[in-house]
């Protein structure tokens, strides 16, 4: 392989298809998501078409195809927080970004993902914004949170 980074990643692994997922969780933590051509040189490398590296990339919920933004928010919909209203919350904020699971604004502001449990299924529904955990969570509240007004 090679570019900078992705040849120390490369240097690590003996180029087996068993490495495949290792190799994409080290270029996601390289670039903070998985670069086309990233995609395209572990593909050239490990002798895989970038189909099946997309197919199983796509499969963990872990990688991301576009750029983190600066704020990262994801909505839980695990069975407490969608029979809360999380689909809801969802859907509330992909409206108010412009942006579908798994994208960034175009800004770079934020980046957007649903996630099937965050943990705190008896504070449902629940949204983490970067570090943060806002329970019981409502439409009138995660548009408070893209206003950037403070919560409780």
């Amino acid at each position: 392989m090679s570019e900078d980074g992705l040849t120390t990643i490369g240097q690590e692994f003996k180029g087996e298809r068993g490495d495949l997922i290792p190799i994409l969780q080290r270029a996601q933590d390289l670039y903070g998501y998985l670069r086309p051509d990233a995609i395209r040189m572990i593909s050239r490398w490990l002798k895989i078409s970038e189909n099946e590296i997309f197919g199983v990339a796509t499969f963990f919920a872990q990688f991301r195809f576009h750029p983190p933004g600066q704020h990262h928010i994801k909505i839980c919909l695990g069975t407490a927080c969608h029979v809360k209203g999380g689909e809801q919350i969802l859907t509330i904020a992909t409206h108010r970004l412009g942006v579908g699971a798994g994208e960034t604004t175009a800004d770079g502001k934020y980046d957007l993902d649903r996630v099937a449990c965050l943990g705190c299924c008896a504070l449902a529904p629940v949204v983490a914004f970067d570090d943060k955990i806002y329970s019981q969570m409502s439409v009138l509240k995660i548009q408070r949170i893209l206003d950037g007004q403070k919560i409780d």
